[in-house]
């Protein structure tokens, strides 16, 4: 940072002349009215220019950016409801009901990191308001994450989701649906490296189908390092290989690959939401398609919302800027709010008044949390966040 330094006013001494003393009257020998009187004037616009240069400094440092993110309440959105004139959810090739009530996914705006910078008096502002979060922006994003980056992994995630709740929804209708892993990677230092390669699906390991990735961790943990025998299906062709699992350091045992899922559902379900990224909306997705798809109301006309990240089997996972949807959830009327069961240390002593919060590890938690509510019982013995 490159400052300006400027000259104090009572070092602007002319020679020759005597200055006034502390109280403005003219010092003995000299007359108010010759060339001292203008000292004064000099002093003040020295002062001036002097006041002026320490505020475009200030402004100056003000306006530096920081490696700080920033979070605050972002809009809500009723996945029962509509966005830009279109349904939120919809459904075809399976009948679908009216459902009244809101259904709720919450967003966080984020200001900083590759998206943009933060200023220092952005960043202070808002570590005075709270309302919003201060983080460090490598916290929030890896390192060297570009801008083109950090969207293109926003909208993956919010793809993944939408295809992720859909299954877990109809896990939780016991609809069946078809199911893949396939290899989307290896991670550095794989024990599948010279194996098992991208875009491979995995059929078996330890002659067990793999239907999901519990399959997969179940077999590894059983084996505690064993090799494993797992089958992959390589451009239409069956390939047996040999894998020997290696310890992530934390007591299991991975193949160290990178697998998605792939789907074959019963009918399609399209999902709109324009300008939201990540993959929170995941459990509400999930809600809201049970509620399109089920005859009934569940929530009863209730304003209820959420967050969470949502797996294939129905698990709910942490997500950041819990605070934050939470206050932007009570903003928009919602009086239940279903948080993740591991968010809940940052939930507890920062629940909005008037705002319920349920803690929920799995799909079926929250549907039945919604049921509740919607049908007009009592939902105080619901599982609540308390303490840290």
């Amino acid at each position: 940072m490159t400052t300006t330094r400027g000259g104090h006013p009572s070092e602007d001494h002319v020679p020759g002349l005597s200055p006034l003393s502390s109280a403005g009257t003219a010092v003995a020998g000299h007359s108010p009215g010759e060339d001292d009187g203008g000292r004064p004037r000099r002093r003040l616009s020295t002062m001036m220019v002097a006041g002026l240069a320490a505020l475009g400094l200030g402004i100056a440092v003000g306006t530096l950016p920081v490696p700080y993110v920033i979070e605050s309440p972002g809009p809500t959105y009723n996945t029962l409801g509509q966005s830009q004139g279109h349904p939120v959810i919809n459904v075809s090739g399976h009948e679908t009901y009216p459902a009244a009530g809101n259904l709720d996914l919450t967003t966080v705006y984020v200001d900083g990191g590759p998206t943009g910078s933060v200023s220092i008096l952005n960043a202070f502002s808002a570590w005075l308001d709270s309302s919003k979060a201060v983080y460090p922006v490598e916290l929030i994003y890896p390192t060297g994450t570009t801008k083109e980056e950090a969207q293109e992994q926003s909208a993956v995630a919010m793809a993944t989701s939408q295809e992720n709740a859909v299954a877990s929804a109809l896990n939780e209708l016991k609809i069946p649906f078809g199911q893949q892993l396939q290899a989307a990677g290896l991670s550095k230092d794989s024990a599948s490296a010279g194996k098992i390669q991208q875009g491979d699906i995995l059929k078996s390991i330890n002659g067990k189908d793999i239907t999901s990735l519990a399959v997969i961790q179940d077999e590894l943990a059983a084996g505690k390092g064993a090799p494993a025998a797992v089958t992959v299906e390589r451009a239409g062709q069956p390939v047996a290989l040999e894998v020997t699992p290696k310890d992530n350091g934390q007591g299991r045992f991975i193949l160290g690959v990178m697998l998605k899922y792939l789907f074959s559902f019963p009918f399609q379900v399209q999902i709109s939401l324009d300008k939201v990224g990540g993959p929170s909306a995941g459990l509400m997705f999930s809600l809201g398609i049970i509620d399109t798809v089920t005859p009934g109301d569940l929530t009863g006309g209730k304003h209820i919302a959420g967050t969470g990240t949502i797996s294939p089997d129905g698990t709910v996972g942490p997500i950041g800027g819990i605070g934050q949807k939470m206050r932007g959830a009570r903003s928009s009327g919602a009086t239940l709010f279903l948080a993740p069961a591991g968010n809940c240390d940052e939930v507890a002593g920062h629940i909005p008044g008037g705002l319920q919060v349920v803690r929920v590890e799995n799909l079926g938690e929250a549907r039945h949390a919604v049921e509740l509510a919607g049908s007009g019982q009592d939902t105080s013995a619901l599982p609540a966040c308390t303490g840290k």
